[in-house]
């Protein structure tokens, strides 16, 4: 019979019916989800590191363009959603700590505030997405006869293309982050998570950090390094 594991004050949860046919242990089923978790994260860094390297070179080939399209980055907006994503990546950890105490309670909450953020991250990025297409600065439309860039306009449609690729498959991330969350939070209204089982809620958390980290290169690549470099070439 499983044994009960009891938290004072929150509903008891079962321990080792989550125990995978193929494992010894639970021990051993967490490293094992740890390594898989930590070879997919491995394996975006080469997908984001593609696009990081592409920016670096078309930055220093056109330093001039990247500089004039600094001015239409809304630093404000970016740093909001910067620090919404921190405020994430904390309630991300505390529904890791409440999982790993079997306080369920503080689990789906924290579950919640972490999907709140990322809501909110996403609807924030949405206006800014609107701002650019109502300033017809989307690559490919009517962007070669736009006058604010009468000297840069090739150079620069290239660095707004690597803008939304780079802000769209970070924004794609987020909405898959949003998805798994909402997984987590029906398994926990479900009573799955305790301190015998806490594994998807921290494998999750690991993804949902990265997804986090990356904004924390974009917000500076994009938004304040060009900004700098503008002042300076002023």
């Amino acid at each position: 019979m499983a044994d009960i594991v009891v938290s004072e004050g929150h509903e008891p949860a079962l321990e080792g019916t989550h125990l995978k046919h193929h494992f010894a242990t639970a021990a051993q089923q967490m490293d094992a989800d740890t390594l898989g978790m930590w070879t997919f994260l491995i394996t975006e860094v080469l997908f984001f590191g593609g696009m990081f390297a592409s920016y670096a070179v078309y930055r220093n080939l056109y330093l001039d363009a990247f500089a004039s399209t600094s001015l239409y980055m809304n630093v404000v907006l970016g740093g909001t959603n910067t620090a919404v994503l921190i405020c994430s990546s904390l309630t991300m950890a505390l529904a890791v700590r409440a999982a790993q105490l079997s306080n369920r309670k503080h689990l789906q909450l924290f579950l919640i505030l972490t999907m709140i953020f990322g809501a909110a991250f996403l609807v924030i990025k949405g206006f800014e997405y609107h701002d650019k297409w109502v300033e017809g600065l989307i690559p490919g439309i009517h962007w070669f006869g736009y006058p604010e860039f009468p000297q840069y306009a090739y150079h620069a449609e290239i660095l707004f293309f690597l803008y939304f690729c780079m802000t769209g498959m970070h924004a794609l991330h987020m909405v898959v982050g949003l998805g798994l969350l909402s997984y987590l939070l029906i398994q926990a209204r479900r009573n799955i998570f305790g301190a015998s089982y806490y594994t998807p809620v921290e494998m999750i958390g690991l993804y949902w950090h990265f997804v986090d980290i990356v904004w924390i290169f974009l917000f500076p690549l994009l938004y304040l390094i060009g900004y700098h470099l503008h002042l300076h070439h002023k």
